[in-house]
């Protein structure tokens, strides 16, 4: 065993964290090769929440105590099975929600505003008088926020501000300042602009069906800032095409990173890499967490933002 306890990090694109824990930590990265001569060694795992954990691995480690979650959405993850084993399970919620509904927000406006086409036709050197084209007025559209937790609570304060007309739907009623629709399909059917931004477990998988994705209509628009799974993917992709959706605007996919041929020829969309919440300051208050739930966890002590089970 060393002194120092070990961490392992699972993800490529979290290899900058290294340089933030190997002041306190023996770092290990899982890419360099599953690090078999620090098996006993290892008492943490750093992952990024849609990540599966690879339970094979985690079993072979013995001393392993704690599964520190560096995103806020933890989808990916058994707790559960965690749990059973006595492994803590942290994240960090609360952080980025503001900046998620920043970027739903910019991809309602690009979609329905025609502002990444209109680039490509003035740099395609298309632009003329008779190419003009008008676009819809975003003041007294009628968004439906699918999952009014704190990202669809924050667009939802935005899309007001904005003139849009908001209404929401989850499975749960709760308080709030706007009114709930009496199922997801009433939303969808009165929605010119259906924003997906749940959280995301096993249950809602699929939940964006090929019934809800028609009930928006040729007309209407289909935004997604909470993760691939919960959409039907081809049949998203196959109303596209058939023109019986109006358009798509995407920060999430079912593959992350996305096989860019799988879109390149489906027209009316916007699509971002997976960076809504994926600001300076978001990543700043990430790392922060991740920091204090490891040293106390690995210190003996209460972590500070757990996942209950």
């Amino acid at each position: 065993m060393t002194q120092r306890p070990a961490v392992l990090i699972m993800q490529r694109h979290l290899a900058p964290l290294t340089a933030f824990l190997d002041g306190a930590y023996d770092v290990y990265r899982f890419w360099e090769g599953p690090p078999i001569e620090a098996a006993q060694a290892i008492r943490a795992l750093v992952v990024a929440g849609e990540f599966e954990l690879d339970k094979a691995l985690i079993e072979g480690l013995p001393n392993l105590i704690h599964v520190a979650c560096f995103t806020s959405g933890y989808d990916r993850i058994d707790v559960d099975w965690c749990h059973a084993r006595g492994l803590i399970v942290t994240h960090a919620p609360g952080v980025n929600h503001e900046d998620v509904a920043d970027h739903a927000l910019g991809l309602i406006i690009s979609a329905r505003r025609g502002l990444a086409s209109g680039e490509r036709l003035l740099r395609s050197g298309g632009w003329a008088a008779e190419t003009r084209v008008l676009t819809p007025s975003l003041r007294g559209q009628k968004v439906g926020i699918v999952g009014l937790g704190l990202i669809g609570q924050a667009l939802a304060r935005r899309a007001d501000a904005f003139g849009m007309e908001v209404s929401w739907w989850g499975p749960r009623d709760k308080p709030a300042d706007w009114p709930r629709a009496d199922s997801l399909e009433a939303l969808a059917k009165q929605s010119d602009i259906l924003v997906i931004a749940c959280k995301v477990d096993d249950s809602n998988t699929g939940l964006i069906s090929r019934e809800i994705i028609e009930a928006v209509g040729p007309n209407g628009l289909l935004v997604n800032v909470s993760r691939g799974q919960v959409v039907d993917e081809p049949a998203l992709i196959e109303a596209l095409r058939a023109g019986t959706l109006g358009g798509a605007a995407l920060d999430v996919f079912v593959q992350e990173p996305v096989d860019p041929a799988l879109w390149a020829d489906v027209p009316n969309t916007v699509l971002t890499p997976h960076t809504a919440g994926a600001t300076q300051e978001s990543v700043q208050a990430m790392l922060m967490l991740l920091m204090q739930n490891l040293a106390a966890v690995l210190g003996g002590n209460p972590p500070r933002t757990p996942v209950a089970g």
